[in-house]
């Protein structure tokens, strides 16, 4: 399969996830697909071990599979008391298959001896941008915040619910659709790909 230049392929087969990074993408000179609008139902493990090997990873393997220029993410939980843990693995913290409850519960169990004033946390994201025969390009995003012992809001997922975000003062499940996509780590990764994807090809760069 070979696509349109004009056409970004966002390599997710959910839709939630491609929907919120379509929203994200919208400023982009480009026609957004995702895996399964062109019938790619290939899954690629994360066998990576940081946020960046992962992300460049799967935006490698898809474009080679597609043809196309294709844009992956990775994102997760860092935790300053757990030394940077869930980190890549955040997804899977509790488990394969662990439900978002699972891993709150997992998160708070793991930080019950610890002062909740050292729950110093971030959300970070990591954008890839790869084509066919074009080195991957990574673009990051970061959210600052902190854990909260008990979850709050029902506007969001993962570890969303007990992500406080000070200069709210609210969980990030308590804050809009709009206000979420303005400060959130993906919005902010997204940002800068959407930037470097409007430029002519000769001058992007890494970011």
């Amino acid at each position: 399969m070979v696509g349109s230049a004009a056409t970004l392929l966002i390599a997710t087969s959910n839709p939630g996830k491609f929907r919120e990074l379509a929203s994200l993408m919208s400023g982009s000179l480009f026609s957004l697909v995702s895996l399964s609008d062109v019938g790619i139902e290939t899954d690629v493990p994360e066998t990576g071990s940081t946020l960046e090997e992962n992300a460049a990873l799967k935006a490698a393997i898809y474009a080679r599979l597609s043809g196309m220029l294709t844009l992956a993410d990775d994102s997760g939980l860092e935790v300053e008391a757990l030394g940077g843990e869930p980190g890549h693995l955040s997804a899977r913290f509790a488990g394969e298959g662990a439900t978002d409850a699972q891993l709150i519960a997992y998160l708070l169990q793991r930080l019950n001896n610890i002062p909740e004033n050292e729950w110093s946390a971030r959300f970070r994201c990591v954008l890839a941008v790869a084509g066919p025969e074009k080195p991957v390009e990574l673009y990051g995003g970061e959210c600052r915040g902190r854990i909260v012992s008990k979850s709050r809001g029902v506007n969001g997922f993962g570890y969303d619910p007990v992500f406080f975000l000070p200069e709210f003062g609210r969980t990030m499940a308590e804050l809009s659709s709009a206000e979420k996509n303005r400060v959130s780590h993906r919005s902010r990764a997204a940002v800068k790909a959407v930037a470097a994807l409007n430029r002519p090809a000769a001058t992007r760069g890494n970011a």
